[in-house]
């Protein structure tokens, strides 16, 4: 029996052992809950400010919508403030605690911490400086990386973030790329090199119980364009080779979960963008490479999906493709009512039969299974 055969026989059985124990009356959150909760599990959303009020949204979301994680930046896009969430060590503690104390179910915290231009946490602020991946690469010194890699799990793991969208494993195709190569994001243009560097840092963050994240599936690297203000077609440029990572790290024992990239291949897809791919997502990486983790989406309010395709659209689109988080940072465009607009969607699709509610409880199995990998919940 093939790995295709195996994965759907293995999430169909996880579906009907939950929906089993849902009807056997075992207490939440080891049965099934409402559709609504599930839906809110798998959502993640950014909000402007230092602390936390009665009256921000984000405390409704969290409280009322069941929102299933938030992410951190030190830059308010939207504002062209530096005033966002991060100021300093204590107050960024504090804030992740109490965001914590608002919730049920443990929130997934996360931040975007690569080292170097993408840091968001930033020395001028009181945070240790980290290198970045261009830098770790060229170097290709495992006890340099190792060194630089455990300083940000652990000041990752004292501040209170439990997953960090990195490292990058876009392969370095395009030295000239301005959201990758050209801002030094990129470890190399080896994937041996890149699967090195990276499961350092996946093995530190395993020790620390922060959730690395790979990105950005199925590679990034080659785009001269940017998908933060657009479509980014990589027909032409993409390499077969930018998949390695991935069938690399899969087949290792690290813990670490999957970015979808915001790209359109239609080598692989001809009519969807990667996030919005079921044959690239479900596809490739759960079907071909065997992954069975949580997989986030790229922010769903980049223009690359937002100027192409409805919000209702594209949360059919990512949801059937096989992602279990969507995330809206609300630092491209800011909407405080984000939250309870894709909750209502999510929960409609499933009543027109659009989605299946299995199709939702598989998400939220694996969201739950991760949480529990990093010890949030029993």
């Amino acid at each position: 029996m093939n790995m295709k055969y195996l994965n759907r026989l293995a999430g169909f059985i996880s579906v009907v052992l939950l929906w089993c124990s849902c009807s056997e009356g075992q207490d939440r959150p080891d049965a099934l809950p409402d559709l609504q909760t599930m839906a809110g599990q798998m959502v993640m959303v950014g909000f402007n400010g230092f602390e936390i009020s009665d009256t921000s949204h984000v405390t409704r979301d969290i409280t009322q919508y069941h929102a299933g994680g938030v992410i951190l930046f030190d830059y308010h896009v939207p504002g062209s403030s530096p005033n966002r969430n991060i100021d300093s060590p204590p107050q960024l503690r504090k804030l992740i605690a109490d965001l914590q104390g608002l919730s049920e179910i443990p929130l997934f915290i996360a931040v975007d911490q690569e080292g170097g231009r993408v840091a968001r946490l930033k020395p001028a602020r009181g945070f240790p400086e980290h290198r970045s991946a261009e830098y770790l690469g060229g170097l290709n010194n495992p006890d340099s990386t190792r060194h630089y890699a455990s300083d940000m799990a652990g000041t990752l793991s004292d501040l209170g973030f439990n997953v960090n969208f990195a490292p990058v494993v876009d392969i370095n195709l395009n030295p000239e790329n301005p959201v990758i190569g050209k801002i030094g994001r990129s470890f190399s243009d080896s994937p041996e090199v890149v699967v090195q560097q990276a499961s350092i840092f996946l093995e530190e963050f395993n020790s620390e119980g922060v959730l690395g994240v790979l990105k950005h599936f199925p590679g990034h690297g080659s785009a001269w364009n940017d998908s933060h203000l657009g479509m980014a077609d990589v027909t032409d440029t993409w390499r077969e080779s930018e998949l390695e990572p991935y069938a690399g790290l899969t087949d290792s024992n690290l813990d670490f979960a999957v970015m979808t990239a915001h790209v359109f291949n239609s080598r692989l897809d001809p009519d969807w963008p990667a996030t919005l791919s079921e044959e690239i997502q479900t596809g490739i990486l759960r079907e071909r490479f065997g992954y069975d983790g949580v997989l986030f989406s790229d922010d769903m309010q980049m223009e690359a999906i937002r100027s192409f395709y409805g919000l209702r659209e594209s949360i059919a689109r990512a949801v059937q493709a096989g992602v279990d988080v969507v995330v809206f940072a609300n630092n491209s465009v800011y909407d405080p009512d984000v939250v309870p607009k894709v909750i209502d969607i999510i929960v409609s699709l499933v009543e027109e039969g659009t989605l299946t509610e299995e199709r939702i409880a598989e998400s939220y199995n694996r969201i739950m299974n991760q949480k529990r990998e990093l010890g949030l919940i029993e």
